[in-house]
């Protein structure tokens, strides 16, 4: 009789398994099949996969890529060789889903930054799900959206042995390109949708100049939803020459930088959509040469007053600096005002005294006249 009841209960405890493997199969199967249709959907018609492999818990996209709208600066949007989706089984039971990791491997990413400051990156995700919304009739809209609305929890995304390629138009047109090499990024705790909580950033790269390949870290956290947030850049032996649009204030021809390298720490802190942050930038070996043209400046010193004081100073130069402004302020630019701060600290580091901006000063006006009257050839 015990025997019986010890089977009995043996064979209730592998119908229970089973009944839970049948479910938790299902639920994955449901959960793979939709997550194909996303996929597909989100990537839209600029977007393709060759091949989306689907294992038990894991999710492998491969040969992702994501073509540049027409106004794009770069063929691609983004490219990787492997996505792979290493999803909870649990949750597709319990709420809400859960992806222990999404990890992006040898891939390629570009980066917007248009006149009026505003990022943009992967461009045309949001248009074609709206497109998609669109299409669809009122029923399945309003189950795709209860299925935005569910929780998500995305324990970390990784980027390995990729590059990013940043394309910025606030300092030039057409937009001036830096890229970023070997790079690597992480992200750590994105919870959808309200994006409420503290997000882990961090990221590194080189950056390769003409003499030099420096390298670019960067850290900290974000709250995504209202843009508060603390992190560290640094900037490490990057060539002089690749930062020259953020450097040198332009009248005319720019002057002629033949040397040096730049390091630069930049702790910024984001509350309430002020920032502030403050930072030391050193020029080392810095090197630049007169090209005859009476319009260059550097850091809108003249060039001769700049070149004379740099002259006993070609070592070391440090400037030390605070950002301060509100980032709706359509009238605050990080870059100007970066740019101002580094010319008032350059010429104080340089010991030019006002007399000697105005002696160069003088020399650039009489440059002017001349200039103007070998045009009128008089």
């Amino acid at each position: 009789m015990a025997g019986s009841s010890a089977r009995r209960g043996a064979l209730w405890a592998i119908g229970i398994v089973v009944a839970l493997v049948v479910v938790a199969t299902g639920g994955w199967l449901f959960f793979v099949h939709q997550m194909k249709e996303r996929i597909i959907e989100t990537l839209g018609p600029n977007g393709s996969v060759e091949e989306i492999d689907v294992g038990f818990g894991h999710v492998t996209l491969s040969r992702v890529r994501l073509r540049g709208p027409k106004d794009w600066p770069a063929a691609d949007a983004m490219r990787a060789e492997r996505i792979v989706l290493d999803v909870d089984m649990h949750s597709l039971i319990a709420k809400p889903i859960h992806l222990r990791s999404v990890s992006v491997d040898n891939y390629y990413l570009s980066i917007v930054r248009s006149t009026d400051g505003r990022v943009r990156i992967l461009p045309g995700l949001k248009e074609t799900a709206r497109e998609v919304d669109a299409k669809t009739d009122s029923k399945e809209r309003t189950e795709r959206e209860a299925h935005a609305r569910e929780e998500k929890l995305i324990d970390r995304v990784s980027f390995e042995r990729g590059s990013m390629e940043f394309y910025d138009s606030t300092v030039q047109d057409p937009p001036y390109r830096v890229l970023i090499g070997d790079a690597r990024a992480t992200v750590e705790h994105i919870h959808l949708p309200a994006l409420t909580d503290r997000t882990e950033l961090a990221m590194t790269g080189s950056i390769k100049g003409p003499s030099h390949t420096g390298t670019v870290t960067w850290g900290g956290w974000m709250i995504i939803a209202n843009k508060d947030s603390q992190t560290r850049a640094t900037l490490r032996n990057v060539d002089v020459a690749t930062l020259d649009p953020y450097l040198l204030k332009k009248a005319g021809a720019k002057a002629a930088v033949t040397g040096g390298t730049i390091d630069m720490v930049v702790d910024a802190t984001v509350k309430g959509y002020r920032i502030h942050a403050p930072g030391t930038l050193t020029l080392n070996h810095l090197q630049i040469s007169d090209t005859g043209n009476p319009l260059d400046t550097f850091l809108s010193i003249p060039t001769k007053a700049a070149i004379a004081a740099l002259s006993n100073r070609k070592e070391q130069i440090k400037l030390d600096f605070v950002l301060d402004g509100d980032l709706r302020d359509p009238k605050f630019s990080l870059n100007e005002s970066l740019s101002k701060k580094l010319a008032a600290g350059f010429a104080k580091a340089l010991g030019v005294s006002a007399e000697g901006i105005a002696r160069g000063a003088g020399d650039t006006v009489r440059g002017i006249g001349n200039a103007l009257k070998s045009l009128l050839g008089q």
